[in-house]
Formats: C-alpha cells, structure tokens, sequence
C-alpha cells in the first residue's frame, strides 16, 4: 500500500511539472508577426505616448522592432530561447527616459539570449533580471 502511494504521488509531481514547461516554439510561431510592447520588467508601457514599442518577425526569423530607436538583426530561434548576435540600432535619443533604458533592456535581452514563451497571444521574452512583456498586434 506505502508503496502505491508512493508510486501515485511520484506520478502526480511529475504530470504536474511537465504542465508547468512551455512547449517547444517554432519559427512559424512568430515569423511573420507584430506585438506591441506591454510591459517591461513589470512597469506598463502607457499606451498614448505617441510611439509605440514593437517587435516584428519577418522571414528567416529576421528581427525587426522599435522602442526609442529602431533595431533589427538575423534572429535564431532553439529550444525556446531567442537570440539576436549583433543586434543593429538606430542611435537617437527620445524625450521619454523610458524608452531611451528600453533601448539598452532589448539590445542586452536579444543579444544575449532570451527565453520566449508565446501564451494566449502574449509573448514573453525573459533574459537575466529583464522581462519584456508583448501582445500579438498584427497588421491587417
């Protein structure tokens, strides 16, 4: 009896860990997609300040986006971590403090590597202490 039980709660932490992992994207998942800038590392990005922040994913995972400045780069995509190696940008400076400190958080998110997970339209990138929170916002 000790036994079963052991075995029963043995299976119940494992079903329970593998409903808590992200399942494997594809580039299909967001090639050819916008999203639109949420949040980042829990502070809302306002919605009426004139630019706002994205994010696109054109073919061949080519990364396209904007926070203060513009930024693009060959995107790879492996067991749901992003990378962007040599990440290119525009070099201007904004009014809004915010979006200048967004500018560095993608650039160090992208460059070094970040966690993608992709739920009921949200696209959560997180690298390090930074998390980038995204809505599908395609084009029509």
């Amino acid at each position: 009896m000790k036994k079963s039980l052991f075995i029963l709660a043995a299976a119940v932490t494992l079903s329970a860990c593998s409903l808590n992992q992200n399942p494997p994207l594809k580039q299909t998942d967001l090639q050819h997609h916008r999203f639109e800038l949420l949040s980042v590392d829990g502070q809302t990005v306002p919605a009426a300040q004139g630019r706002i922040p994205e994010i696109e994913f054109g073919s061949n995972m080519h990364v396209s986006g904007k926070m203060c400045n513009n930024f693009m780069g060959q995107g790879k995509l492996q067991d749901n971590v992003l990378t962007v190696k040599g990440l290119a940008s525009t070099m201007m400076m904004c009014a809004d403090q915010n979006l200048n400190k967004w500018d560095h958080v993608i650039s160090d998110v992208l460059n070094n590597g970040a966690a993608v997970s992709l739920k009921e339209q949200k696209l959560t990138l997180k690298q390090g202490k930074h998390t980038l929170v995204y809505r599908l916002k395609d084009r029509m």
